[in-house]
């Protein structure tokens, strides 16, 4: 066993088991404690919990990937992302906190008055979700297929049982001390390998100064010029020109940012705080917590695409066949050509591999393999692949997704640097899955089952439905880990704009606008959920050689449409509103009642 899967593998057995523990020893002893944490968790202690919840494996794995490879668009993630939690904080959390009640469908049944109206909001929290998750069992996968030299099916199930012990064990009271440890292991991993690289590359020990400072050595060469330079050298556009359109970044930017301040597995977080005011405090707490991350991620970013394009291009295929002289081997490479995720084909048959504009395969690289599944290789030891291979020059395929992980073995990093980054992805992954599964079992146990179905059951029926369901949703998670529909902040991206599309407008017209009913609800979640999701298949999963600007509704991409369902939404619930009958009485009072401060009495005169 090599140092690097010895160290990768303490770290995964440490954090797990910890991980367990802490369920174990905080879990629910009753429906209030396995939705809502009995209402108990400190605004601080929420805060941090929140940041895991909602950090993640888009944010830890695939982010800076996303913005290495394509430069300055990629922008709109960080201020989508960061900028939802402003929204949350003024618009919803405080206001759905004094509702009073354990879900958002269960706001949004009882604000409008109508079990139409949850059972509607209970398919979108589902869709939702299940779409999340996929991006989080992806990142699941990759960790452990390449780091514990284990299938990424098995990575999969491995993950997504330790996520079952403690969502359904300890439900929201045992997720959220969960949630905290696992904060404290991704943002010391994350910071710890950014630290190192910065020192090496910029001489700055703060990744961020070393984002904007100069290259190690070289006075006045910043590390931006030195990528654009680079980056224009291999026929790509400058890193920090904007290849996307001004419109399609600000829908991007829009949909993430509306799709945050409708996440139900976020919203949810602020349940749990003993008063409104706390969720607005628990909201700063966890945009400081995010920003320690999300300031760092396009230093990452740069750092990782510098680190890859110096150490791939150019360099001699590893093995020892090599004959040419003083040229650097990428043992990281050839590791990682194993997993599928990397892959070179020498089509100029020189030894040498070539990085440039360009794609080097029809797809990802499908591995050569003979009867027994044992990879076919080439004269260099080089695996073979089956795609076929379009034209061009460039022999490197690289999947965004590995960037960060990759990064310290590309940086040449000590072994445990490397396993403490692996722990520092799959809490991210595991925290928001955690997460997202018990929406899925609340929305089923108690939006479904509980208010409309079976409205006679007890509260221990409940919770055994609960964890059933999140038994149940386990089962689809791994299938959606094994089969997913792209890259991780693809796919979280796609799911943000499904809750952009769906809940924001019901959430937010519901809390402000009194004249709001129960037929805009149904028909403006509805409307907003078929239209963006199958905008998102169609360009996806039925058509992606279309997946392309001239072909986009508006110009707008699968990652923005969310803005435009949005807006759909709201158009659709308004409209439908006005021409509805108004809702009665005692549903309008709702909205004051969520609306005014609570008044303290007087204390009664001393006799």
């Amino acid at each position: 066993m090599s140092a690097q899967i010895a160290w990768t593998a303490a770290f995964v057995i440490v954090t797990f088991g910890a991980y367990a523990l802490i369920a174990i020893i905080s879990r629910a002893g009753s429906t209030a404690d396995f939705y809502v944490a009995g209402h108990h968790v400190p605004p601080f202690v929420n805060g941090m919990a929140t940041a895991a919840d909602w950090m993640s494996a888009a944010s830890f794995i695939s982010m800076a990937g996303i913005i290495a490879f394509s430069g300055y668009w990629a922008s709109a993630y960080l201020m989508g992302w960061t900028g939802g939690f402003v929204l949350l904080a003024l618009l919803i959390a405080p206001y759905l906190r004094k509702f009073d009640k354990f879900t958002v469908p269960d706001f949004v049944g009882d604000r409008y008055g109508s079990d139409l109206a949850r059972f509607v909001a209970v398919i979108c929290a589902i869709f939702v979700s299940f779409t999340y998750i996929a991006g989080q069992m992806r990142g699941v996968g990759i960790a452990f297929s390449r780091f514990l030299e284990l299938p990424v099916e098995l990575g999969v199930i491995i993950g997504a049982l330790i996520v079952m012990t403690y969502a359904a064990i300890g439900g929201m009271k045992g997720i959220t001390y969960t949630q905290v440890a696992q904060y404290c292991v991704l943002i010391f991993a994350y910071l710890v390998p950014a630290i190192f690289i910065s020192l090496v590359i910029t001489g700055q020990a703060i990744p961020q100064l070393g984002f904007i400072g100069d290259i190690r050595g070289e006075e006045g060469v910043s590390l931006i010029q030195r990528l654009d330079q680079v980056t224009r050298d291999l026929g790509f556009a400058a890193y920090t020109e904007n290849t996307r359109t001004q419109w399609d970044v600000f829908a991007i930017t829009l949909s993430l940012m509306v799709g945050t301040a409708g996440l139900p597995h976020v919203i949810i977080r602020f349940f749990t705080v003993p008063k409104a005011s706390d969720a607005r405090v628990s909201a700063g707490w966890a945009l400081i917590f995010i920003a320690l991350l999300y300031t760092t991620a396009p230093a990452v970013a740069a750092f990782a695409r510098l680190n890859f394009v110096e150490s791939v291009n150019g360099s001699v295929y590893d093995s020892a066949d090599s004959s040419v002289e003083d040229a650097i081997t990428p043992s990281w490479f050839s590791n990682w050509q194993e997993t599928g995720l990397i892959g070179w084909v020498d089509r100029n048959n020189d030894g040498r591999v070539q990085y440039s504009a360009g794609a080097a395969f029809d797809g990802a690289p499908r591995l050569l393999r003979d009867e027994d599944g044992d990879i076919i290789r080439g004269a260099r030891g080089e695996p073979l692949y089956q795609n076929p291979l379009p034209e061009g020059e460039n022999e490197v395929y690289v999947d965004r997704d590995i960037m960060v992980l990759a990064n310290p073995e590309i940086a040449n990093l000590p072994p445990w640097v490397v396993g403490l980054v692996v722990a520092g992805g799959l809490a991210a992954a595991l925290s928001t899955a955690a997460g997202l599964l018990l929406v899925i079992s609340a929305s089923v146990s108690h939006d479904l089952c509980r208010k409309i179905i079976f409205k006679g059951m007890s509260d221990r029926q409940e919770m055994l439905v609960a964890r059933l369901s999140a038994v149940g949703a386990v089962m689809v998670a791994i299938y959606a880990g094994i089969n997913p529909p792209g890259f991780v902040a693809a796919v979280v991206a796609f799911a943000f704009g499904l809750a952009a599309a769906s809940f924001f407008p019901v959430i937010l017209l519901g809390i402000f606008w009194k004249r709001m009913n129960k037929w805009g609800a149904v028909l403006g979640m509805g409307s907003g959920l078929i239209l963006t999701g199958g905008y998102i298949v169609y360009f996806k999963i039925l058509n992606p050689g279309l997946d392309n600007a001239e072909h986009w509704l508006f110009g707008v991409s699968p990652e923005g449409f969310g803005a435009i369902g949005m807006m759909v939404n709201f158009a659709v619930s308004i409209g439908v509103s006005l021409i509805t009958p108004a809702p009665p009485p005692h549903l309008a009072k709702i909205v004051d009642d969520i609306r005014m401060p609570t008044m303290r009495r007087a204390a009664p005169p001393a006799e």
